[in-house]
């Protein structure tokens, strides 16, 4: 028995012996190159499949891991498909092939986890690096988008420096509140709001009671670099979105900036250096004698003879005038003098990345330098950046992002007023043969067509955004456990976005307007917003994998999300002698809003997938606010979405399909209601000379909800030729409710309006795509990409009358919400249609397209980026303004008038009060968006030349809106009042015009 014993002793050890052989651990080194030119590749991901266990590749390319024999790798890196491979020894090289398709690409799927792009069951845009700033150099992040994805609608709201740009996602998602999307950078939920000035005091463009921001301002995600940005994924639709519950109805852009990778120090220094124009010149109306009598002095109806004399007397007086500055050869082009200085264009970024198998990370320091098409206005930015990682343990990573901006803009005095003060309005009024240049001792003459003299406001007026501005996060994610077929993850986030931003607004007494006790007198108008924001996010991942073919990853997450905005205004008119300090006025006016709101929420998903053939998600996230009627109110935001990879399953026997993807997705999102919606607010009042309260206006509504959104998409992807020639195609429709309005209340009550939710939208619309590589040869490439889409709305449900908004009224053209039409049509005053308005037009485009190009040659990069956008219409006031005071560039030409009779300004203004037609304009456009062409020095030459110091050197040259063709009469048919909220776009009064840009580029690579 013991002889049997130490037998089946023996026999065990030899088993446990054997499999320790077999399984025994070694250290598997190698490097990952790319496949056509043999170049090493930085930062590829290198996992033991089936678990998170990995590395990732040095500046060399080289990796190193411990794992067993035979066990099978993954290699992954964004821009090349994956590969997979076995542990057959100690060395295992590897080369990857440029993935082309991008079906690769891992992007968003929860707020912790991430999915091949060829699984995921909805729409979501990628941009890389390259296609943000490897062509050109924008102005802003947003500005960057242009073109690059489907799906959206961007307008320029103001072409002043700093930016100022609207993104709508499939449509409008809501009528007073705002339709542009959260951001989040690194995790951090930042802000994009657009801050008034208080110009109004001056300007009285929002006389006639209208609420709306005509300040101009620009939006605050233009602080951002877009050098530092890696990748922007775009959640368009709800069924992606909705992960981010209560703040993401309007869709989400997820902004990820660059990180360091294990290897020596790469620093890069980039050197941008260019001009800006302006982007269509529309000249100026060619005077004469004739023509200043018969516009100015045209005899008036049963005149007396005494009118006549008088007015004779008058033009005679004009003629003398305009022949005098004639004949001194003072006929002057004005546009020229305030819309053609050649705007200085700088923008320097030096950066450092590297690392080692433990620490990785990323610095770089940006300067941003620009001067505006008008004298005296520019923008300054300063940029620091610092990202870095630590491995403090096996499987506990930290990560910590940080970014530091200081900016600068002067945007000067442009767009709507009603006391004909802003440049705009008093540009158009002026006749060129005025006199309007100060003399030797810098004193302005007072312009007699108008109450100011543009050029004394563009040089003595300022009005100044500063922003002081920090956002950062932490991130702690660590392996509580793990398995061959098992792990849990837990991911900490914290994230903070601050900034301090000044406004200054300074009008001098001697300004024509406010001389002689005109105007306000002198005016110093200073703002201040302070706004914090933090959220700390807290998630379990836990994925399982039971089988090879079986996957499960489950997400359970909480978030507590913290806004505070304090806004102060001050406003000193009045001022004393050429004092600018507050207290240096009689008159002094503050103001003071603060909006905090406290939002808490948590977020379940389950993801299965068998076998990359059905892919399916189920989510919900759950959201309370401060902003609701009820705080503590759980609204919920489900999602489900199920993706079929056909060629995937044994049956696929189509040699020419290389893949094909069914794809539906269904989910909900939501925007918390405005803050403030549920109180009934105070305001001051001195009565007797005493301080006191006063109730506001608007009956508080505690039964106030968030708007929410559901939406159903369905496509399909389908590639052929190996992959090369992909298609794609979405349908979606999106059902909008409990839409807030500003609805009437019984005067009775004692108040006059409440916030209700009272309207329902929908929106649906097609996008479709087609990427093809034309040319995949080891010295030439060409890669193209054509997208094309549309969105049509309908305004399905109001609970309150129709109304107008957003523009100045039916005689002009405005936009108008009624039930059963298009949620942005533009109406007017028709003489057909005595007893209501007729639509003129629509804000949403009919379709866009827009036609990528990317050629590589030998050393050689070529690429320029076509958008078309065919059918959407604006309210052009501009033109009313200069047919009214007689400057329009077109005023005597003859192709408008039906009946052949009318001049072009006579025409137009014969309309004024008959027909809004004449005012509402086609806005479509074919514009070469970017275009670019670099050359990349050899290694050769860099060898020879500069003795191997640089390991990389890039020249070129690029430009930005270089190509238009447009019929719309004005500077640039992007253009928006109103700037980017809600029902906005679309309304032209005389704004800072766009511009065309051009660029030298040289980057240096150590």
């Amino acid at each position: 028995m013991k002889k049997n014993y130490y037998f089946l002793l023996a026999a065990c050890l030899s088993l446990m012996l054997s499999q320790v052989v077999y399984s025994q651990e070694i250290t598997v080194n190698g490097k990952v190159t790319e496949a056509n030119s043999g170049d090493p590749i930085a930062g590829v991901n290198v996992i033991v499949k089936g678990t998170t266990n990995g590395t990732i590749t040095d500046g060399d390319g080289e990796y190193s891991l411990k794992v067993d024999n035979g066990t099978l790798l993954v290699f992954s890196f964004i821009g090349y498909k994956n590969k997979e491979a076995a542990v057959t020894g100690s060395r295992l090289d590897i080369q990857l092939e440029e993935d082309i398709t991008s079906l690769e690409e891992v992007v968003i799927s929860g707020l912790a986890s991430n999915i091949k792009r060829s699984n995921l069951a909805n729409s979501v845009a990628s941009i890389s690096a390259k296609e943000i700033i490897g062509t050109t150099t924008p102005q802003t992040v947003d500005g960057a988008l242009y073109g690059k994805f489907k799906g959206a609608n961007i307008v320029s709201n103001s072409g002043a420096p700093g930016g100022g740009i609207a993104v709508k996602l499939r449509g409008i998602t809501s009528i007073t509140g705002s339709s542009q999307p959260l951001f989040i950078v690194d995790g951090v939920y930042v802000d994009n709001s657009s801050i008034a000035s208080g110009l109004n005091v001056v300007s009285a463009a929002a006389a006639g009671g209208s609420s709306s921001n005509q300040d101009n301002p620009s939006n605050r995600i233009a602080d951002l670099s877009p050098d530092d940005i890696e990748t922007i994924e775009i959640l368009k639709g709800a069924s992606a979105a909705s992960i981010y519950g209560s703040r993401s109805s309007a869709g989400v852009i997820v902004i990820t900036t660059k990180k360091g990778t294990p290897g020596k120090t790469k620093i890069r220094l980039e050197q941008a250096v260019g001009q800006a124009s302006i982007l269509n010149p529309l000249g100026t109306r060619t005077f004469t004698e004739q023509r200043i009598r018969n516009t100015y002095f045209a005899p008036g109806d049963n005149e007396t003879p005494q009118e006549t004399a008088e007015r004779e007397a008058a033009a005679a007086a004009e003629v003398l005038r305009f022949q005098n500055a004639r004949d001194a050869g003072l006929i002057h082009d004005y546009e020229d003098e305030l819309y053609g200085n050649k705007g200085l264009l700088l923008n320097t970024v030096l950066s450092a990345s590297g690392g080692n198998d433990n620490t990785r990370y990323y610095g770089s320091f940006i300067r941003k330098d620009e001067e505006g098409i008008v004298k005296n206005t520019g923008y300054e930015k300063t940029s620091m950046r610092l990202n870095f990682s630590h491995d403090i343990v096996k499987n506990v990573n930290v990560a910590l992002t940080s970014n530091y901006i200081l900016s600068s803009a002067d945007r000067g005095f442009f767009n709507n007023d009603n006391s004909g003060t802003t440049m705009g309005i008093s540009y158009i009024s002026t006749r060129p043969y005025t006199q309007l240049f100060a003399d030797e001792n810098g004193n302005y003459p007072n312009n007699p067509d108008a109450p100011s003299n543009f050029l004394q406001t563009r040089d003595l007026v300022t009005n100044r955004e500063e922003v002081q501005r920090f956002i950062g996060s932490a991130k702690l994610e660590a392996t509580v456990f793990q398995t061959d077929n098992m792990q849990l993850k837990f991911i900490g986030l914290a994230g903070l976005d601050s900034y301090t931003l000044k406004t200054t607004a300074l009008f001098p007494r001697e300004l024509q307007f406010q001389q002689d006790n005109n105007g306000t007198g002198g005016a110093s108008i200073q703002g201040r917003t302070v706004l914090e924001n933090r959220n700390l996010q807290a998630f379990l991942v836990h994925s399982f994998f039971p089988s090879s073919k079986l996957s499960f990853i489950t997400q359970l997450g909480v978030l507590k999300l913290d806004f505070n905005r304090n806004t102060t205004l001050i406003t000193a008119t009045q001022l004393i002698g050429t004092q600018s300090n507050l207290d240096q006025a009689s008159a002094i006016n503050a103001e003071q809003t603060i909006q905090p709101e406290e939002d808490a929420g948590f977020f379940i998903q389950e993801e299965v997938n068998f076998s990359d053939q059905f892919i399916a998600t189920i989510g919900l996230r759950a959201d309370k606010s401060s902003n609701n009627g009820d705080v503590n109110k759980l609204f919920y935001y489900p999602k489900a979405n199920l993706a079929l990879n056909l060629h995937e399953f044994g049956f696929w026997g189509i040699d020419a399909v290389n893949s094909l993807k069914l794809r539906a997705a269904y989910g909900q999102a939501g925007r918390f209601a405005t803050f403030g919606s549920k109180y009934t607010g105070f305001g001051s009042v001195i009565i007797d000379g005493q301080a006191g309260s006063l109730i506001g206006a608007q009956l508080g509504n505690q039964e106030v909800e968030p708007e929410k959104q559901s939406e159903i998409e369905a496509g399909f992807d389908i590639g052929v030729v190996n992959n090369r020639v992909m298609f794609d195609f979405t349908y979606y429709k999106k059902n909008v409710t409990d839409l807030l309005l500003s609805a009437l209340v019984p005067t009775s009550t004692g108040y006059t309006t409440q916030i209700i939710n009272g309207a329902e939208l929908e929106n649906q619309g097609i996008e479709m795509g087609l990427n093809v590589l034309a040319i995949d040869k080891p010295d030439l490439k060409y890669n193209s990409s054509l997208n094309f889409w549309f969105n049509r709305s309908e305004v399905t449900e109001l609970r309150v009358p129709a109304f107008n908004t957003g523009a100045f009224g039916a005689t002009l053209g405005t936009l108008r919400v009624e039930e059963g039409k298009s949620a942005t049509q533009l109406v007017g005053i028709d003489p057909n249609n005595p007893d209501g308005v007729t639509k003129w037009g629509d804000a949403e485009p009919d379709f866009q397209l827009s036609w990528n190009n990317f050629i590589t040659w030998k050393n050689f990069e070529f690429s320029f980026l076509w958008h078309w956008k065919e059918g959407a219409e604006n309210v052009n006031l501009s033109t009313l303004l200069t047919d009214l005071n007689g400057t329009s560039p077109d005023f005597d030409d003859g192709d408008l008038d039906p009946s052949g009779q009318l001049q072009n300004g006579p025409y137009r203004l014969s309309q004024l009060g008959v027909s809004a037609e004449p005012f509402v304009e086609d806005a479509s456009y074919i514009r070469l968006r970017e275009v670019g062409v670099y050359y990349n020095l050899d290694d050769e030459l860099l060898l020879n030349i500069f003795n191997g110091v640089f390991t990389g050197i890039r020249v070129g040259f690029s430009g930005y809106n270089l190509v238009n063709f447009f019929d719309y009469n004005s500077y640039d048919p992007e253009v928006s009042n109103f700037g980017g909220d809600g029902l906005s776009t679309g309304i032209e009064v005389t704004p800072f015009p766009s511009s065309k840009r051009y660029f030298f580029h040289l980057a240096l690579e150590l």
